[in-house]
């Protein structure tokens, strides 16, 4: 309830005020008051929250806000404006506290934290939990203070990640039949511009950063990494030096603003590491990784022979294991999830030893019309590439098999993607290869090699446009989504973006499709979702697991509880 959209209509003000007077003097409540009304009062009493509050918390923002910061200059634009209504303005953290306020209005007690353990309910804490603009009117309110209130606030978004940075609330004297809020288009203005801010900060800063990097970088083979705690750059040297170990030994330096030399796990080498300053303040680390002396180590840390893109340890260590393989010209079998390239990695095997001309066979096209012509090819030492062998059909698998058992040396490459279990025929090819057999790894398990993938799977640029290039938040976003379609997926979303996107320069995390721009479904809960979570948990325990029971005690409808049940993996 009380958001603006989504929602059923705003009940009658007179009869939920009666009802709020109820629910304070312990009375049975009426038919017809919205459960996430009588849910927000029921937190309130669990909070311990006075309705009779008179004297609100003397809790201080911190001295230090990069939110106030970017907002300052907007808020203050529009602070003379209000000076002479009966609207008040004010900007919350993510914590509701409040960082900044101005006007006056009815209940206007000038509170500093508008958490619901605080003050109970209101459209801050209403706009935070629901990510999106909310209005709470006069007796939804708990405190007797804002009775004559309405107020709508609309969450402020991290530009980098859509985390809630904070909320802009605008409060009025209390509006009754009037949806939306009169102040809704100012709450939602002041709160676009504030994000307008900070995406120029963070540019600003992702600028400094990449600034030092390429200061660092200059030097021809310089393997040089800069990060920020949120975004990571690496040089092609250093990409195909350094081991994730050692990348996350760089990464917790960042994190701790760290300085000085430091040797690096994996016998990767050592790093020279500088804090990157900017406006005064530490935003980041650059370091120059200087490899060891020992000429096998660097043997050992070089790209491998096969170059197809990618430097993650999962993926040099496969790709080495399939070209040492590929080298006797014998049967190989490459497996993997769909997508991850196996088709790409037998033709380069393939060229790579100098079968420029292979018969390649595609049974997800359909029954092979002439399983002959693979003896004939393989007679005259013709390579035959073979792609999905999962899709082929009995008879040709059994033809298969039978061409194997007469020649065991086949130059034979096969693709394979694991589902559902294979028939007798299929599994007896499947083992007789497994010993000469190479499982690709999914792209969520090498997330580091994304950056070297987007030039190779971007198509050319048409004369007079610049190449795809992306902003280090949206390579971050790339590379903490799950890819189920692995590389084939990505190179979609690449060629989408390369033929369709209007907008000139980087590619922005705004520009990316939902799934990949919000991230992974988990998420760390907000306070007011663990208290929440707490007291569910208390009443399944107070009525033996019942929930039903547990609902009603809460107050809350049974099908909302088995939802909350549900986003908090209970």
């Amino acid at each position: 309830m009380t958001t603006t959209e989504e929602s059923p209509a705003r009940p009658a003000l007179t009869p939920l005020r009666q009802a709020r007077e109820r629910f304070l003097t312990g009375r049975p409540l009426p038919d017809g008051v919205p459960d996430e009304i009588v849910a927000a009062w029921r937190r309130a009493r669990f909070f311990g929250v006075r309705h009779d509050l008179t004297e609100p918390s003397e809790t201080l923002p911190p001295v230090q806000s990069a939110l106030l910061t970017a907002a300052r200059p907007v808020l203050e634009r529009l602070a003379p404006a209000l000076a002479s209504g009966q609207s008040s303005l004010v900007l919350t953290d993510e914590r509701l506290r409040v960082l900044w306020s101005a006007g006056s209005g009815p209940g206007d007690e000038k509170c500093h934290d508008l958490s619901e353990q605080e003050v109970g309910h209101n459209s801050a804490a209403l706009a935070l939990r629901t990510r999106r603009r909310a209005e709470v009117h006069g007796p939804e309110h708990f405190l007797d203070l804002w009775q004559d209130v309405s107020a709508v606030s609309v969450p402020v978004l991290a530009p980098e990640n859509g985390q809630v940075l904070g909320t802009v609330t605008v409060a009025s004297g209390l509006c009754t039949g009037c949806t939306p809020h009169p102040g809704a288009a100012l709450a939602e203005a002041t709160a676009t511009a504030v994000e307008a801010e900070l995406v120029a900060r963070s540019r600003t800063t992702e600028r400094a950063l990449l600034d030092a990097f390429q200061r660092a970088a200059a030097r021809p083979g310089a393997a040089v990494v800069a990060l920020d705690g949120r975004n990571r750059l690496l040089s092609d040297a250093a990409a195909g030096m350094l081991s994730p170990g050692a990348v996350a030994v760089l990464e917790r330096t960042a994190a701790a603003n760290g300085s000085g030399h430091l040797e690096l796990p994996d016998g990767t080498g050592t790093a020279h590491v500088t804090p990157v300053r900017h406006e005064g303040a530490v935003i980041g680390v650059v370091a120059v990784v200087e490899p060891p002396a020992d000429e096998a180590v660097r043997q050992h840390t070089r790209q491998p022979r096969v170059a197809l893109a990618g430097r993650s340890v999962p993926w040099r260590h496969a790709t080495a294991m399939a070209a040492e393989l590929a080298r006797s010209r014998e049967p190989l079998l490459l497996t993997g999830e769909r997508g991850t390239g196996k088709t790409a990695l037998a033709r380069e095997l393939l060229r790579a030893r100098g079968d420029l001309d292979p018969l390649v066979v595609d049974a997800a096209e359909g029954p092979v019309d002439e399983p002959g012509i693979w003896a004939t090819a393989l007679a005259s030492s013709r390579a035959l590439l073979l792609r999905h062998a999962e899709r082929l059909a009995q008879a040709d698998v059994a033809a298969l098999n039978s061409l194997l058992d007469e020649r065991p040396d086949a130059p034979l490459l096969l693709t394979f993607t694991p589902g559902t279990p294979p028939g007798p025929c299929l599994q007896r090819l499947l083992d007789t290869l497994a010993v000469r057999s190479v499982t690709l790894p999914a792209l969520r398990e090498r997330p580091d090699d994304i950056r070297e993938l987007l030039p190779e799977l971007a198509p050319k640029p048409v004369p007079g446009r610049p190449p795809l290039t992306w902003t280090l938040d949206a390579l971050r976003a790339l590379e903490h989504h799950p890819w189920p379609g692995n590389i084939t997926e990505l190179a979609h979303l690449v060629r989408a973006l390369a033929e369709h996107r209007q907008v000139a320069g980087p590619v922005r995390r705004t520009e990316l499709p939902d799934p990949v721009r919000e991230g992974p479904a988990t998420r760390q809960l907000s306070p007011m979702e663990l208290a929440e979570r707490t007291a569910i948990l208390e009443s399944l325990r107070r009525h033996g697991g019942n929930k039903a029971r547990a609902a009603a005690a809460l107050g809350i409808a049974r099908a909302t509880l088995y939802r909350k049940l549900r986003g908090y993996s209970l």
